[in-house]
Order: C-alpha cells, then structure tokens, then sequence
C-alpha cells in the first residue's frame, strides 16, 4: 500500500512497505501531465515505480522528474493515466 502525505507545497512524504521517501513535485508538472493534483501524481509516479522495481531501489529522496532518467516511458505513462 501506498501512503502519500502533503508536507508542504511541492513536497510529499511517501510510505511503501515501511520505507519512507521525501519527494517534490511541482504543481505545474501535475499540470502538464493531466494529473488532477500534485498527490495522485505522487502516489500514481509511485504506482508506475513498484510495477518496475522494489521498493527498497528506490531512492529515499528525489524529485519526481528524475524517474525519467532511469525510466523515459515515465512522463508519458503519466500523461495515458488521465487521458
């Protein structure tokens, strides 16, 4: 289960399987990406994570624009999941 908490503007604390991440998500990429908030992008960018790797490769903190060094599809994926 995926626990995504607001702490702040653009930042989110996330809980899966009892590890914690901090990550930032600005509000304009939720836009861009069709998101309905900068939340579900999180707890959606996170969904997209799991199905790729275990949790315990991701890493403890990051800005949600870097899942597209390690995955290109990610943006795009984000983009079919409001369409």
């Amino acid at each position: 289960m995926i626990e995504v908490r607001a702490e702040g503007d653009s930042a989110f604390s996330v809980r899966v399987d009892g590890r914690s991440f901090a990550v930032t998500a600005a509000d304009a990429l939720a836009k861009e990406l069709g998101a309905p908030d900068q939340l579900s992008l999180v707890g959606a960018s996170f969904e997209f994570l799991l199905e790729r790797e275990e949790a315990a490769s991701i890493l403890p903190s990051f800005d949600l624009t870097v899942i597209e060094r390690y995955f290109p599809e990610w943006r795009e994926e984000m983009r079919r999941r409001w369409r």
